[in-house]
């Protein structure tokens, strides 16, 4: 049977009310009362009922945070940087991973709600947001991690995709390739279509310069391997000379597809570039060039932005950080001689 509040209090000979100071305010109770109380908990392995703690404040200690896919290391490393920033203030973050699917984003905010998070930060799948405003509307605060909001009524922390895309592509220019092909996808991702747009702006700065699209249905290592493969059955006249891909997992199976059997050299033949620099891309068999986000100072800052809406309620006007990205070069992209 558990131990109860009031089976403390009758072990160290107080009220239940002194109890919940020592667990809530233990500044209020003198220290020989907070030793004896202490005692008793440990004698007695009472354990606080946290929950119910937080039913009645109305808010927990824990926020809401769901990414795109758990399994990208980008996300992890924003998920680190949001536990670092939350961690200051004594809370907790509760990932949830939507893995590209809209009912299951919509399964975790339920969730979340259900558990009165603090708020809830979030990666959504698509610029449809009604679900995200009725969160808001009944109280949980909401963050856009990794975009942002296109009408900007959300406070939102992001990485300028367009500026990285340009970038990506006119650093393949730089090296001398001028069939280039993007892989990526769905284009229901905000970040996809952000990064297509600032590859076509880069390439229709040359004439002589050509974007294809590829498709994916995810931005995983297996769709990239699969874009990968077919790039490689095709006649080598007609292959691209570069390929942009939407995110380093991509980039990765891109990789993989081109060079199974000794296929396609990379980047002799076709050179590589990702997106988001995670640890893994220094450790392909050819190192990866990628374009590199701040991943946990992102979340580091999304949690600041929650805590500050939290705290002003909708009577402010909505912080839209953009921090800009970076480019990466390494032996994927090495330039052709001549070039």
């Amino acid at each position: 049977m558990a131990v109860s509040v009031r089976d403390v209090a009758a072990a160290a000979s107080v009220s239940v009310g002194t109890v919940s100071n020592v667990l809530n305010r233990p500044d209020k109770v003198a220290p020989a009362t907070v030793a004896r109380v202490t005692a008793a908990i440990e004698e007695l392995g009472f354990v606080r009922n946290d929950a119910a703690r937080q039913l009645r404040a109305g808010r927990s200690r824990s926020i809401g945070l769901v990414v795109l896919d758990v399994r990208n290391p980008f996300f992890t490393d924003v998920a680190r940087g949001a536990e670092d920033r939350a961690a200051e203030e004594g809370m907790t973050i509760l990932v949830g991973n939507s893995d590209e699917n809209s009912d299951r984003e919509g399964s975790y905010l339920d969730l979340f709600e259900e558990q009165r998070v603090h708020g809830v930060l979030i990666s959504p799948l698509t610029d449809d947001l009604p679900r995200l405003e009725r969160l808001r509307s009944r109280g949980t605060p909401v963050v856009l991690v990794d975009r942002e909001s296109a009408d900007r009524r959300f406070s939102s922390v992001a990485v300028d995709d367009v500026a990285g895309g340009s970038l990506a592509v006119r650093h393949l220019v730089e090296t001398g390739r001028r069939r280039i092909a993007f892989v990526g996808g769905p284009r229901s991702i905000r970040q996809v279509v952000d990064r297509l747009e600032g590859a076509r702006l880069a390439a229709a700065d040359h004439p002589d310069v050509t974007l294809e699209v590829v498709e994916t249905e995810s931005l995983t290592v297996l769709q990239g391997r699969a874009a990968g493969e077919a790039i490689r059955a095709r006649p080598a006249s007609e292959r691209p000379d570069a390929i942009f891909a939407a995110n380093d997992l991509l980039a990765v199976g891109v990789l993989q597809g081109l060079m199974i059997q000794g296929g396609v050299r990379v980047p002799e033949e076709i050179a590589l570039i990702g997106y988001d620099d995670i640890d893994f891309a220094s450790a392909t068999v050819v190192p990866l060039s990628s374009i590199r986000q701040p991943a946990s100072l992102i979340g580091y800052t999304a949690v600041d932005l929650l805590l500050k809406e939290a705290s002003l309620g909708d009577d402010f006007e909505r912080d839209h950080v953009v921090f800009q990205p970076e480019l990466v070069v390494r032996d994927s992209t090495r330039p052709r001689i001549g070039a």
